[in-house]
């Protein structure tokens, strides 16, 4: 699972790599395996995490999802981590509201400040939904949003676009929670900190997987 979420491998390379070591599983299995602990295990990492930032910077990426094109709300904290993605068709302004319920829904705390591009939605959903956040509009502080986009890109190519818009949700939301628990920001890390995160993160991992236990 960790394998699959963290590099840009396909479901074959996972199989190969499993063989060499002894691990005799088909890929299709592998798939399965996804599709079924994927949402559950980043479910529990999103509640060991400590409480994100209160700056939260928002963009949006558009998807090709079956030769339709969609769009991928993101926000992250100050700090690079992602709060939350939605897969939506639109880039209106009732979609960015959306992308702000669900967010304040699923932190259940306000941030101090929000930091967006131009796009005039975010300014209608700021309006609408928490108009006593300050709201900054700028394309050059907007970078953290923008960079967290690049992990998407690239197993986006590597699973050849998705096919539907509920795959895109399903497997973002989880990519995205496992992707970030295992790539602390490392230039902001002394070597010492950054083996004591790694190790951390892998305890945490085994711990909520129950890897422990089956071993």
């Amino acid at each position: 699972m960790w394998l699959y979420h963290l590099f840009s491998l396909s479901l074959r390379d996972i199989e190969l790599i499993l063989a060499e070591r002894g691990i005799l599983v088909t890929h299709e299995s592998i798939r399965r395996w996804v599709l079924k602990f994927g949402a559950k295990f980043a479910g529990r990492l999103r509640k060991r995490r400590p409480r994100p930032g209160d700056t939260w910077h928002l963009d949006e990426l558009f998807l090709k999802v079956n030769g339709e094109l969609h769009y991928l709300w993101r926000a992250v904290d100050q700090n690079g981590v992602v709060l939350d993605i939605l897969v939506q068709p639109r880039r209106n302004a009732s979609a960015a509201k959306r992308f702000f319920k669900r967010l304040l829904k699923g932190l259940r705390y306000r941030p101090k400040r929000l930091v967006t591009d131009g796009l005039r939605s975010y300014g209608v959903a700021h309006r609408e939904v928490m108009p006593e956040v300050r709201h900054r509009v700028s394309r050059y502080l907007n970078n953290r949003a923008e960079n967290s986009h690049r992990p998407t890109r690239r197993r986006e190519l590597q699973m050849q676009r998705f096919k539907s818009p509920q795959q895109a949700q399903r497997f973002l939301s989880a990519h995205a929670m496992i992707y970030g628990h295992f790539r602390p920001r490392r230039h902001l890390m002394t070597a010492a900190q950054h083996r004591r995160a790694r190790a951390r993160a892998f305890r945490v991992w085994r711990e909520e997987t129950c890897v422990q236990s089956a071993a």
